[in-house]
């Protein structure tokens, strides 16, 4: 089960570096342009995206970056894509040992809130793909193609799917 789970986390490290990419040809105007339903400017997102994937990280087994959490905005993309990076390690080692079960409880919000050690794990997969979509709506309203993030797509370039000839 782990190894699933390291994949979608594989995918989201992908799609991230993938966005990041996608924006070093944008203008500085371009990355601060926002539309209507999103979190704020393309280089907002990212930074929030960016730099909330690691905080969802239990603190009892993983040590979280000093930025985990942080909503300051970095206009530096060599930063966010280290920080893409970092995250996608920590992910990593933090799927590949013994990861906290369901059952495990978590408190959040300094104890008032109680949940499932997985609910985080999944609000951190959901919240990279709610706000890279965001990023690929403001690149749409710039008369722009994103890029294709789908998991279809990573999984071609990660030698993971490809097209065959039927005999």
């Amino acid at each position: 089960m782990n190894e699933l789970l390291r994949e979608a986390f594989r995918h989201n490290a992908w799609a991230g570096r993938e966005l990041l990419a996608f924006c070093r040809s944008l203008t500085p105007e371009q990355l601060r342009a926002t539309t209507q339903g999103t979190y704020g400017s393309i280089i907002d997102t990212l930074n929030h995206h960016i730099n909330w994937d690691p905080a969802y990280l239990p603190r009892d087994r993983v040590e979280r970056p000093e930025w985990a959490g942080d909503d300051e905005t970095i206009d530096d993309l060599d930063v966010l894509a280290s920080r893409v990076d970092e995250s996608a390690r920590l992910w990593e080692a933090y799927l590949s040992g013994d990861p906290l079960g369901a059952d495990h409880k978590l408190l959040l919000d300094q104890g008032a809130y109680e949940v499932s050690a997985s609910i985080p794990v999944v609000q951190a997969l959901h919240h990279g793909n709610v706000h890279r979509e965001q990023v690929c709506s403001i690149i749409t309203s710039l008369g722009l193609e994103p890029p294709d993030l789908q998991p279809w797509t990573y999984a071609e370039a990660a030698g993971l799917a490809r097209q065959v000839t039927p005999t």
